[in-house]
């Protein structure tokens, strides 16, 4: 059995919400998920998954949330070569560019992507959150 962290901060509820269902489709495809926030998520860590999704929303211009979720995410980039990663988060207006930047930046550091990042405008629907399923899935397969 795979043991899968979900790491997820969210400021509106939106990222939450796919965090939960990435954790849901690692957990059906038979997968030991922790659901955790970037507080609880020290560098070491890394060490105790197989695989880590981690997902932040897009803020300002098009970046991670810098108080919480980055600090946290730029603290362990020494733990991304060879781990297998996925990316998802929510985005109120532009392109996604956030997503592509942070993608080329885990590629950069050695991580090894499942899937592309997913990535919903506001709140997920459906389609959205079956791509988290199917991330969590894919991550559970490492």
């Amino acid at each position: 059995m795979s043991k899968i962290a979900v790491v997820y901060w969210s400021g509106t509820g939106n990222t939450q919400a796919m965090a939960q269902a990435v954790a849901q489709g690692a957990e059906q495809a038979g997968a030991q998920v922790s659901l955790l926030t970037p507080d609880q998520f020290p560098p070491e860590q890394m060490d105790n998954f197989d695989a880590v999704a981690f997902g932040c929303p897009s803020m300002g211009v098009e970046e991670l949330e810098d108080a919480e979720f980055e600090p946290m995410f730029s603290a362990l980039t020494e733990k991304l070569p060879g781990k297998k990663i996925g990316l998802f988060g929510s985005y109120g207006w532009g392109d996604g560019e956030w997503m592509r930047t942070w993608e080329n930046s885990c590629r950069e550091q050695g991580a090894v992507l499942a899937d592309e990042g997913v990535i919903a405008q506001d709140a997920p629907d459906d389609e959205a959150l079956a791509r988290c399923a199917a991330l969590g899935a894919a991550l559970a397969h490492s």
